[in-house]
């Protein structure tokens, strides 16, 4: 099996450099630039049909569903494709995951989704999460690559676009928290209270959560910033919760309050580490 991975940004070049000790010849492409990108031991494709014509396994982590389906375009137009798996690791929610299944499947190619969590610390450390949606036999076949490059693999279910449901699931309450503990400690230094002190008392009391325990402590008090994911991206997570909560027909009320707020965040500081809504809430 030779094994391919498209997309070496901040989350998927780390993944690819953990994969590459893993699978030694691992053949990577980015359509950023290729070269610049590439971890140790791994080997440069030309194009997305170079690396279709050699890799029987495809893993990609791309932008957003609009990207994944042109990777997948590009796979089906490839006359001497011989691809058979595809795990998809992005964020790109259920629709384009089932779409692009649909797509894949007429040409005998699985498709199956396996967005992770954890930021991009979370990937250089192999300690993100994977939530694996696709049958059971492909993800025992390909257990030991998705191992070595996190610290958890959920399997959530047997057809794609259930790991994008998780992993919306998640961001979601992972923005709501981050967004909430925001506005609380600006609350609370509006009345005199010390950002550290709020976060001590947080910490063991019923407010605690991934914000008190992680964020604000490493990335914001320490003035870094630096979580590794973007307001834009937390900001198109968050929509598309709200898109498929919509579409579904359930109570979205309070998502979609907070994706107005990261909408705001994002059109007031482009650009930015998603941990900085913090300084978007405190000067609203």
């Amino acid at each position: 099996m030779t094994v391919g991975f498209i997309g070496l940004g901040k989350m998927g070049g780390p993944m690819a450099a953990k994969l590459a000790q893993a699978s030694p010849g691992l053949v990577c492409f980015d359509m950023a630039g290729t070269d610049g990108r590439m971890p140790d031991g791994t080997v440069a494709a030309a194009s997305i049909a170079d690396l279709a014509g050699c890799c029987s396994t495809v893993l990609i982590s791309v932008p957003d569903g609009a990207a994944t389906l042109a990777v997948v375009n590009e796979i089906l137009a490839t006359a001497s494709s011989v691809v058979e798996t595809l795990i998809d690791l992005s964020t790109i929610g259920p629709k384009a995951a089932t779409q692009a299944a649909a797509l894949l499947e007429p040409a005998g190619i699985t498709y199956c989704d396996g967005p992770v969590s954890g930021g991009a610390a979370g990937a250089r450390a192999a300690t993100i999460s994977l939530m694996f949606g696709g049958p059971t036999s492909v993800l025992e076949a390909n257990r030991d690559l998705l191992e070595s490059f996190t610290g958890n693999v959920f399997h959530v279910g047997d057809s794609a676009g259930k790991g994008q449901a998780m992993k919306l699931a998640n961001n979601f309450l992972s923005a709501t928290a981050l967004a909430a503990t925001s506005e609380a400690v600006a609350f609370g230094v509006a009345h005199g209270l010390e950002v550290q002190t709020m976060i001590d008392v947080l910490n063991v009391s019923t407010g605690r959560n991934s914000a008190t325990t992680d964020k604000f402590p490493n990335r914001i008090i320490t003035g870094s910033y630096d979580a590794g994911f973007s307001t834009a991206h937390m900001t198109k997570d968050v929509g598309l919760f709200v898109e498929g909560a919509a579409e579904a027909d359930i109570a979205h009320v309070v998502s979609a309050a907070v994706a107005e707020t990261w909408r705001s965040c994002d059109a007031t500081l482009p650009g930015s580490d998603f941990t900085e809504i913090w300084r978007y809430v405190s000067k609203a």
